[in-house]
C-alpha cells in the first residue's frame, strides 16, 4: 500500500477486501491496509457516507459485510468482446496467465463476472494458450503510469528520477507530452527543460513522479509514434547514410522510421540517413530494403553490409 494513498482510496481498498472476504473485521482491515484499526474503521464510515450498506456484527465470530442495498452493475460482454478482451490480454501480458501476477489476477475477476457459457469459452483460451515471453518487452509501474498520464491529462509539468542503462540516476523536469508504447516498450515523450530539448524516456527506468504547479501545452501537430520513431533514430554513436532508387513517398509507408529521415534527391532517389549504436542491426534491417544504389557511410555500416553480403553469399556456395 502507498503511504500517501488518499483515505478515499484506502476505503475502496477497505470495500474490496469486505467484498472478497464477508466477515472481514476491522483488525484484519487494518492489518492488509497496513494502518490501525481506528482507521480502518473509519475507512468503513467513509464507505457508508457514501451510501454503500456496510453492516457489522459484534462478537467472536463478528465482522463486516456487505448489506443486501448494494447492487453492482453486471458486466455485459458478447462471446466475441470477451474472447477478443482475453486474447489481447495474452498478446500484450504474457504473465496473465499467473493468478499471484497483477494482470492475470484481474483477468480472473472479469472472467469470473462473465456469464457462464461465455466464461467457459475465455477460461478455455487462457488456459491452453501458451505465450512466448517477449523478452525486449518492459512494463513500467503501473502507479507512475497513471501519474505521468494524469499529469499529460491536467497539461502540469512533472520531475522524476531515471535510471539510464549505465551510470547514476539523474533528475529531470519535463512536460509530458504522450505516451507511446511500441514493440512491447512504455516510452514518456517529452520536452525536458533539463536538456532544453526534446527527449523520449523509457518509463520502466522512470522513478519518484512528482507533479509540479508549471502548466504546458503540447505541440497541436504532434504525431506521437512519428516523433518517437523519429527521435530513436537520431543521437546514436554511428551515422548512416544509404542511396535508395526509389521516390522517398514509396517507402516512406513502410520503412522503419528508427532506421533514420528520407530525403528525396530526385524524382527516382532518396537518401536515408540516421544513426545507430548497432552497425550490424541496421544492415539487416537495409537487407529487406529493395533497390539499394549505394551504402554511403559510416564506414563501420559499410562494413557490417559487406560482411553480412559475404555471409549469406558464403551460405550460397556451402555444400
Amino acid at each position: 500500500m502507498r503511504p500517501d494513498a488518499s483515505p478515499t482510496a484506502r476505503a475502496l481498498l477497505a470495500l474490496e477486501l469486505v467484498q472478497g472476504a464477508p466477515g472481514i473485521t476491522a483488525e484484519r482491515i487494518a492489518g492488509k491496509l497496513g494502518v490501525s484499526e481506528r482507521a480502518a474503521r473509519r475507512y468503513v464510515e467513509i464507505l457508508r457516507e457514501a451510501g454503500i450498506p456496510i453492516e457489522s456484527e459484534r462478537g467472536p465470530h463478528g465482522g463486516y459485510r456487505l448489506g443486501r442495498g448494494l447492487r453492482l452493475p453486471p458486466l455485459l460482454f458478447s462471446g466475441d468482446e470477451a474472447l477478443g478482451l482475453v486474447m489481447a490480454v495474452l498478446d500484450g501480458h504474457h504473465d496473465a496467465g499467473d493468478p499471484t501476477d497483477p494482470v492475470g489476477s484481474a483477468l480472473g475477476k472479469l472472467v469470473r463476472a462473465l456469464p457462464e457459457p461465455v466464461a467457459a469459452q475465455a477460461e478455455a483460451v487462457r488456459r491452453s494458450a501458451a505465450p512466448a515471453p517477449d523478452r525486449g518487452a518492459a512494463r513500467p509501474d503501473p502507479q507512475t503510469t497513471f501519474a505521468l498520464v494524469e499529469a499529460r491529462a491536467q497539461g502540469r509539468r512533472v520531475r522524476f528520477g531515471y535510471r539510464p542503462e549505465a551510470g547514476p540516476e539523474r533528475i529531470f523536469e519535463v512536460d509530458p507530452w504522450a505516451v507511446v508504447i511500441r514493440h512491447g516498450r512504455w516510452y514518456l515523450l517529452c520536452f525536458s527543460h533539463t536538456s532544453g530539448a526534446r527527449r523520449a524516456y523509457r518509463m520502466d527506468r522512470i522513478g519518484g513522479v512528482a507533479v509540479l504547479d508549471a502548466a504546458f501545452s503540447p505541440p497541436a501537430d504532434l504525431d506521437p509514434v512519428a516523433a518517437l520513431e523519429e527521435h530513436l533514430s537520431v543521437g546514436w554513436e554511428y551515422h548512416t547514410e544509404v542511396l535508395i532508387d526509389a521516390p522517398a513517398e514509396s517507402l516512406s509507408r513502410w520503412l522503419p522510421r528508427v532506421l533514420g529521415r528520407l530525403d528525396p534527391v530526385d524524382e527516382g532517389t532518396c537518401r536515408l540517413v540516421g544513426t545507430t549504436s548497432n552497425p550490424i542491426w541496421y544492415a539487416e534491417q537495409l537487407a529487406v530494403v529493395p533497390r539499394i544504389q549505394r551504402v554511403v557511410g559510416g564506414p563501420e555500416l559499410r562494413s557490417a553490409v559487406r560482411a553480412l553480403g559475404e555471409r549469406l553469399l558464403a551460405a550460397t556456395l556451402a555444400g
